[in-house]
């Protein structure tokens, strides 16, 4: 039937040119089929390590910053004021507020978030007209693409980063780009690579191509590696800049609700030669977290957070610098409310 309806050379019967083209094409598949073969046992020794995935380079030092206190210290007043409109997507706007601090002016902050279960969209604007914007977009559980932006009257302040993470199996794959020029190419260029050798021990490197003018160009390769115990209760990490930068780091879970953590940091450059080491330490208690950390330096820090309902929070610091003879303290308030009934909540209905 088919035969009658269309001519023999358009169902390529009298065609010469399958038959030319059907060597080239087994010579072809014959010529890479023992690259192909070599990358399947490959895949396949490589699947039966059942290596994990190392986690990203962002977040290499993640469980020692959430325990030491740089990201959490502050001086003077601040208040945050937090209203949930929607849970599912999750909606909420914030209202941040700080005053009397040693080394910062009054400001105020608006700020609202918007997330789904593959979106996330956050943007803030301060007093002075600042903007923030930060949005990241997951395409699959192991891919994501962020953006950050920043936009700033002051000159020199605006800022976009563009940034994509793939996260493999047993390794991290990540590209930046900050403040790009598709024009002339200039911009901060960074690329990591972070890989599972072992259970315990993963290897990696992220490489900085910084190029200021199309002239001036830079390249930086850091060295990279942390180890995580069989039962991940301790987590060494080191990283190794081309400055002459080492930075160590130790943290370890003394209990369910103790954490340790300590940072070491030598600074051997031609004309620095410097050591600063940190101690810190985190108790969580039924309704309150404590910090407490000591460094090198002189200074010694601590911050309470204490909850007195799941939507009012008050929070203490305070820093000594004995070498410099001065002090820093810090009061705040972090408060909750939401429009939502318990039962949009999901909570269960009051009797």
């Amino acid at each position: 039937m088919a035969s009658s309806v269309f001519p023999s050379e358009k169902l390529g019967l009298n065609d010469p040119s399958p038959s030319l083209s059907q060597p080239h094409k087994t010579s072809y598949l014959s010529a890479i089929s023992p690259l192909t073969g070599l990358f399947g046992r490959f895949s396949e020794w490589r699947n039966s390590l059942d290596l994990p995935n190392p986690g990203t380079v962002e977040n290499l030092q993640k469980e020692v910053k959430l325990t030491h206190l740089t990201n959490f210290m502050f001086d003077g007043a601040r208040a945050d004021l937090t209203k949930g409109l929607s849970v599912n997507p999750a909606f909420q706007i914030s209202h941040s507020f700080t005053l009397g601090s040693q080394v910062a002016t009054p400001s105020y902050n608006f700020g609202a978030v918007y997330a789904t279960s593959n979106l996330l969209l956050q943007g803030s604007v301060d007093h002075e007209g600042n903007v923030n914007a930060r949005m990241n977009q997951g395409w699959s559980e192991t891919c994501i693409t962020k953006m950050q932006a920043q936009l700033s009257h002051q000159a020199g302040h605006s800022m976009l980063q563009l940034e994509q993470d793939y996260q493999g199996r047993d390794y991290s794959l990540n590209a930046k780009a900050v403040n790009p020029s598709p024009t002339d190419l200039t911009g901060i260029y960074i690329g990591s690579y972070f890989q599972s050798v072992t259970k315990n021990l993963a290897l990696g490197f992220e490489t900085l191509h910084q190029r200021q003018t199309p002239e001036m160009t830079e390249l930086a390769t850091s060295y990279l590696a942390k180890y995580t115990s069989t039962d991940r209760n301790w987590i060494a990490t080191a990283q190794l800049q081309p400055s002459g930068i080492l930075q160590t780091t130790y943290w370890q879970k003394l209990s369910e609700k103790v954490d340790v953590a300590a940072d070491l940091q030598v600074i051997a450059a031609p004309q620095r030669r410097d050591a600063i080491a940190t101690l810190g330490a985190k108790y969580d208690l039924r309704m309150a977290t404590f910090r407490a950390q000591l460094d090198s330096t002189g200074k010694v820090s601590a911050l309470l957070e204490q909850r007195f309902a799941p939507s009012f929070a008050f929070l203490v610091s305070g820093e000594i610098d004995h070498f410099k003879n001065a002090a820093k303290v810090g009061v705040g308030v972090m408060i909750e409310s939401s429009t939502l009934t318990p039962e949009e909540m999901g909570m269960p209905p009051q009797i």
